[in-house]
């Protein structure tokens, strides 16, 4: 078994995807993973790919070309999950993908398709309950800011969203997990930055009224509350514990 590996992004999965199935060596005789992660497995000989944009483009012009932008599109989706065998199943799936074309994304009775369609739906979900649950804060300057702690790596699929609904304000949406957020400044396009440490904090607590807001938003979530009518497990189906950290009212 050849065993390729790949820098954990979109565009290091579509180069490795691009060397495995390159080198000729017959798809049963090869396999994805990522850098860095799990053991290695014996009587295996590993290769390193190189993240080239060549590479990339080209595997993106070919899936896009032979079986459509919603297949690219799951791809894309799928390569934001947390999960460590992702890298190997795009390989599976795109295996699949360009030889059935298009009509591949609706035959779930194959195993590739469907752990490909289970990793896009776990990351869509989770990125449409964060644009429900997440709360911005004012900084100082008068940008919006807020912090998500996502399973999968979600901050972009987030971010057309509030680019439409928030176009005319400066808004950050910042990753704690992985360091990194997605800056929309008023009228301008998103871009996605590393943010070097942790110095938002300190300017959040900096942020004038804003701990004022805070305290009068929890004061009416309390009071519009029937104490009557609480139902804790309804509130853990709609409300999962693992996002209220990131909410005003529970903090």
């Amino acid at each position: 078994m050849v065993i390729f590996t790949c820098e954990d992004s979109l565009e290091g999965i579509l180069c490795g995807v691009y060397d495995a199935w390159m080198s000729r060596l017959g798809h049963a005789n090869v396999r994805l993973e990522l850098q860095e992660r799990g053991n290695l497995r014996m009587f295996s000989e590993y290769r390193q790919t190189a993240k080239e944009d060549w590479k990339t483009e080209k595997v993106i012009d070919t899936i896009r070309r032979k079986a459509g932008q919603e297949v690219y599109e799951q791809v894309f989706h799928a390569s934001l999950s947390r999960e460590e065998e992702k890298a190997d199943r795009i390989y599976r799936f795109l295996i699949c993908a360009l030889h059935l074309g298009p009509a591949v994304t609706d035959m779930l009775q194959i195993p590739a398709v469907y752990e490909l369609f289970r990793m896009n739906r776990n990351v869509t979900r989770e990125a449409m309950h964060l644009i429900e649950f997440i709360r911005f804060s004012q900084l100082r300057e008068g940008a919006l800011f807020g912090v998500v702690g996502p399973e999968n790596d979600v901050i972009l699929l987030m971010a057309p969203h509030f680019a439409d609904r928030l176009n005319a304000e400066n808004w950050i949406i910042y990753d704690e997990k992985r360091n990194k957020a997605v800056v929309h400044p008023a009228g301008g396009e998103c871009a996605l930055v590393r943010l070097p440490d942790e110095k938002w904090r300190e300017r959040l607590t900096e942020s004038g009224d804003q701990e004022e807001f805070e305290r009068l938003w929890k004061t009416f979530h309390t009071h519009i509350a029937i104490r009557e009518r609480t139902n804790r497990a309804c509130q853990m189906t709609h409300l999962p514990l693992r996002f209220r950290p990131y909410m005003t009212e529970f903090q």
